[in-house]
């Protein structure tokens, strides 16, 4: 099975390869400047046309050591992206990156269930030691976020004239965690509704 081919279940979100179909989202979602300033980038400003050249050729070579997903709520509806990227062979560790871009999945806990979802991959089959990401330091509600995903904070970082908060988990700290994570993750998103990705319960695995 391709890397492509590999698909992730959550609790209310699927991760699945990226499409050809997921250009026009993703191109609106970038030319957005709200969620470019989320992001700590500048909103698109090149044509659809060069854009989709773009898309088509990250699809076909990806860059190495990395793996881009979309986000399918309920329905198949795409709402977002998550990507590990940077991965280090030899110190198992890598980045990671997410956005939900559907304005209307904001605050519903789909991004904390991608999360929680990739990490049970990256620590699970890819057998990783860290997973660490930048979050600007200001988003308060992005940390928190990471926080309840099992990222800690380790220290503040200066990049591209932003402050950002370095937040990493390791092995070993979700490794003794996992399964009561797992079942807190599930109370909280049956706590704030909402349907499972698969009209009934699933846990994050690799298919």
């Amino acid at each position: 099975m391709s890397k492509q081919d590999l698909v992730l279940r959550g609790v209310r979100v699927l991760l699945r390869g990226k499409r050809m179909e997921d250009a026009e989202k993703d191109y609106i979602w970038r030319s957005d400047p709200e969620i470019a300033r989320l992001d700590a980038a500048y909103p698109l400003t090149m044509k659809y046309d060069r854009y989709l050249k773009l898309f088509e050729d990250q699809i076909r070579w990806p860059t190495p050591g990395s793996h881009h997903f979309g986000i399918e709520a309920a329905g198949g509806k795409y709402i977002g992206n998550c990507m590990y990227y940077d991965l280090d062979s030899l110190a198992k560790a890598a980045e990671l990156g997410i956005v939900i871009g559907d304005k209307d999945y904001w605050s519903g806990g789909y991004g904390y269930d991608a999360v929680v979802t990739l990490l049970q991959y990256m620590f699970g089959d890819m057998r990783l030691k860290r997973v660490y990401l930048h979050t600007l330091e200001w988003n308060h509600r992005a940390q928190k976020s990471f926080e309840r995903s099992g990222f800690n904070p380790v220290r503040h970082v200066r990049r591209m004239s932003h402050d950002f908060i370095l937040m990493e988990v390791l092995r070993e700290d979700w490794d003794a965690t996992v399964e009561e994570r797992l079942a807190r993750r599930q109370r909280y998103l049956e706590e704030r509704g909402g349907m499972p990705v698969d009209g009934g319960d699933a846990v994050a695995e690799a298919v």
